[in-house]
């Protein structure tokens, strides 16, 4: 299993969804690294279950410092960071059983049938609240140097956000980051939850487009070919059950384009260079070209719906009828949101060092 990253920030996550405890090491940090507690706290809080619109299984994500952070300071010392899991009941999953659309048939051949099944185990979405932390330590250390990161629900079936404004992005960025479910479009916003309330009431889940932008975003980050800005993100992205697909700047609306309408023109605003359009998201070559950095995340229904569905138990060797129990999301898409941009803070971060070193950090 591989479930660690290396990097110039290196990760390695540990801990199933039904086990008492489960962690993250976080390895590169430099010494000296005051972290803001208070800021994880509400990362995790926009990530933690919101009334009808969410799982009823709702856990404290109490979390402690192992190792690694000693008189308020990073240490040097890989960062252990470990969480408590106390809300869960392992007796609504059955042993064989195959959940639709869930990792139950691959993990058991992947593992010859050891793999933990309670709540997808160690593939479980609970395990995002580790991310969560992580890209809350680099989100801080981006911010102090100007470098923000804000996402919103972009659509959710027929309903559809409105765009990023460039000449309004801070204050966009700003009104979204005090969000619990961030959409720009109050209508919209209000259209959404009542969408997602009512799948809830016929036992069905929505899954949605989640766009994130990077802003002010310094020019010359990526690592071509294979660590390019795109493939970088990406690679951290997919890290996260229920992500099916990215797409950078117009992404497949491109084909609704020519050369001459898809390119974005090179100007002089204020003395600064910049394109009048941002069609490539803020990316050529797989390098940032100073403008800001935007990608649209696609993000499934989610699979565990309480209704009787057809399936199969692989230990009997049989088909049978399915009701999955348990506390699942009509819609996992406003709380993805904090975990998107958590892993687009580690892996910009890891970047950034790539091109300037650690000392870029202090």
């Amino acid at each position: 299993m591989s479930s660690i990253i290396k990097g110039n920030i290196s990760l390695s996550v540990y801990g199933e969804s039904h086990n008492p405890t489960m962690g993250i090491v976080i390895d590169g940090l430099p010494a000296g690294i005051s972290i803001d507690k208070s800021l994880i706290d509400n990362e995790l809080k926009k990530r933690r279950p919101q009334n009808e619109m969410s799982t009823a299984r709702v856990e404290l994500d109490e979390y402690e410092f192992i190792s690694g952070y000693f008189n308020d300071k990073t240490t040097g010392a890989p960062l252990c960071i470990q969480v408590k899991n106390n809300n869960y009941n392992s007796n609504n999953y059955k042993r064989g059983d195959v959940r639709p659309s869930q990792s139950d048939y691959s993990a058991y051949l992947k593992y010859n049938g050891f793999n933990d099944y309670r709540g997808g185990g160690h593939l479980s979405g609970r395990l995002t609240v580790l991310y969560v932390i992580a890209g809350a330590i680099c989100k801080q250390i981006l911010t102090k140097k100007g470098i923000k990161i804000a996402s919103h629900v972009k659509q959710i079936k027929d309903l559809v956000d409105d765009d990023f404004d460039t000449n309004d992005l801070t204050k966009q960025m700003l009104y979204l980051r005090q969000q619990a479910f961030p959409v720009l479009n109050e209508n919209t916003k209000e259209k959404m939850e009542k969408l997602i309330k009512d799948v809830a009431k016929n036992n069905d889940s929505v899954g949605g487009i989640i766009e994130t932008v990077i802003y002010p975003m310094p020019a010359k980050i990526g690592e071509p070919l294979f660590d390019s800005l795109e493939s970088q993100i990406s690679r951290y992205i997919f890290a996260i059950p229920a992500i099916k697909g990215i797409s950078f700047g117009l992404g497949f609306d491109y084909i609704y384009e020519t050369g001459k309408s898809a390119n974005d023109i090179w100007t002089i605003k204020d003395r600064h260079y910049q394109t009048i359009t941002n069609h490539d998201g803020g990316i050529n070559g797989g390098i940032s070209n100073g403008m800001p950095i935007t990608f649209k995340v696609i993000v499934k229904p989610t699979p565990s719906i309480k209704q009787v569905q057809d399936s199969i138990n692989i230990l009997e060797g049989k088909e049978t009828k399915i009701e999955i129990e348990g506390a699942h999301d009509p819609a996992i898409v406003a709380r993805c949101s904090v975990v998107i941009e958590a892993m687009t803070a580690i892996s910009l971060l890891d970047l950034i060092i790539s091109q300037d070193g650690k000392g870029w950090i202090s």
